[in-house]
């Protein structure tokens, strides 16, 4: 059960912020009485029902008292009892540590790996995939920076997609993805095992990574154009070295302003996310083996296209729908991830 001064604690809280805004906070105070309002208040719509709950249970066990009450009062209290586990456990969720990075965008990061030409174009498949989901959730996707082969598949795709909450809905999508299936270059129906690598970062802001000009070089080259008339064009393509860790952006739209602001997005959020990690890798009590360990190298999903399957091997999530998956319709997999990283965090709560 959870510590009725816990609950208080959380109720005056609110109650406190609740007040400031509605008698008029200064213009310096505002922002930051507003965020942690926005933050507290589903903690506090929980803690509220909780609390409400635990003072049904105590009249109603008060009542049972009476003779003439008993009957409806003992009705009464097994429902409310019934209902204990489930609004505990709302709250322990709405307690647990957010991830800071969750409510922002996220960039996206797609790589072949093993498999040559297949792995590039199952790269391709996946950018695809991410795209029709974005669409289905109302959400943008941007192509950054993508490079195709003859064959129509990818070198490496980078995109952000944008809306809120993105990265928490696809922060578990980063890892190795592995699929099997007939390439289409392969004569003798033979299914091959090639695969492909996706990293998901939060979008960083200035204010999150300080870059000194010092840190970094920037080099403008000629960007690949239609030839002929448009050969002469001026250079536009950008690369931006990050000087300490050897970290290297390129964007290659026509606008050479475009390809800096774009380049230092990228290489904002890939700063970020390596601080994220080293804070995560520093943690004592890091879970082996967690859902969000972020680890590049693991391999997480499969895609068996001979047998219309994909399998999750972080949750043992197993589900024949292939053909909606490719075409966006992860609903599935990613509310389970959650679910499963919400549990093991619960289940570290207890004693």
């Amino acid at each position: 059960m959870i510590a009725p001064e816990k609950i208080s604690q959380i109720l005056q809280r609110f109650a406190f912020l609740e007040a400031r805004l509605n008698e008029g906070a200064s213009p310096d105070e505002l922002a930051d009485l507003s965020r942690e309002y926005a933050e507290i208040r589903p903690v506090a719509e929980q803690a509220g029902s909780y609390r409400d709950l635990l003072t049904g249970i105590e009249e109603a066990e008060a009542l049972t008292a009476d003779p003439e009450m008993r009957a409806l009062a003992e009705e009464e209290l097994a429902e409310l009892k019934a209902s204990l586990p489930e609004a505990e456990q709302a709250l322990q969720l709405a307690l647990l540590p957010k991830d800071a990075a969750d409510d922002r965008p996220a960039i996206i990061e797609i790589r072949p790996g093993t498999g040559g030409d297949e792995a590039a174009l199952f790269a391709g498949d996946l950018k695809r995939l991410y795209q029709r989901l974005a669409e289905r959730r109302g959400w943008g996707f941007t192509v950054i920076e993508e490079s195709e082969t003859e064959l129509g598949g990818y070198k490496e795709v980078v995109a952000n997609i944008s809306g809120k909450g993105v990265f928490a809905q696809l922060k578990f999508e980063s890892g190795v993805h592995r699929v099997q299936r007939v390439p289409t270059t392969e004569s003798g129906g033979r299914i091959h095992t090639s695969a492909a690598t996706v990293a998901v970062l939060p979008e960083a802001e200035e204010v999150d990574i300080d870059i000194p000009t010092a840190d970094i070089r920037i080099d403008t080259m000629r960007a690949s154009g239609a030839g002929g008339q448009h050969v002469n064009t001026t250079d536009s393509a950008v690369r931006i070295t990050h000087i300490p860790t050897g970290l290297v952006v390129t964007s290659s739209e026509k606008s050479q302003h475009q390809n800096r602001a774009i380049a230092m997005q990228v290489l904002r959020a890939r700063l970020f996310d390596l601080e994220r990690q080293k804070v995560a890798e520093d943690r004592a009590a890091e879970r082996k083996g967690q859902v969000g360990s972020g680890d590049r190298s693991e391999r997480i999903r499969t895609y068996n296209f001979p047998q219309g399957r994909m399998t999750d091997h972080r949750i043992n999530l197993t589900l024949y729908k292939l053909d909606q998956i490719m075409q966006g319709d992860l609903d599935e997999v990613l509310d389970a991830l959650i679910a499963a990283d919400q549990a093991d965090r619960l289940a570290e709560l207890d004693p």
